[in-house]
């Protein structure tokens, strides 16, 4: 009995952390600030904040997915499992903040070399 218990939670463990997390895309498109319109800025800034809401909800998302396996496994679960779980997690955290910090980086470059365009006229 210890044994098919052992080997059903080793099998849930196993399975997939963040199944029913869905990793964002981060926007196809960047405006170029040296030609693009006040529109096409406008649009793209409404793209990086709905990824920026994007990114918030999948984060929350494994957060709250890692929290829930470790919580349904109780003390079933070793230290070093429950360790790697939470490492998993925060490599994916960090990983997607880290996306997110770079297009966000991105979009603030070109409206600076927009604004430095529209500025001059």
């Amino acid at each position: 009995m210890k044994a098919l218990l052992a080997i059903t939670i080793l099998g849930a463990l196993s399975a997939p952390v963040f199944a029913e997390c869905p990793y964002p895309a981060a926007p196809s498109k960047i405006p170029d600030g040296a030609t693009a319109t006040l529109q096409e800025m406008l649009d793209g800034q409404k793209a990086i904040q709905a990824y920026d809401k994007a990114i918030n909800e999948y984060v929350g998302c494994i957060d709250k997915e890692v929290s829930d396996k470790i919580a349904k496994a109780g003390d079933s679960l070793k230290p070093e499992q429950r360790a790697d779980m939470e490492k998993v997690e925060a490599q994916k955290h960090n990983a997607a903040i880290d996306q997110e910090q770079t297009v966000a980086d991105r979009f603030n470059e070109q409206v600076k070399v927009f604004k430095a365009r529209t500025d001059k006229k």
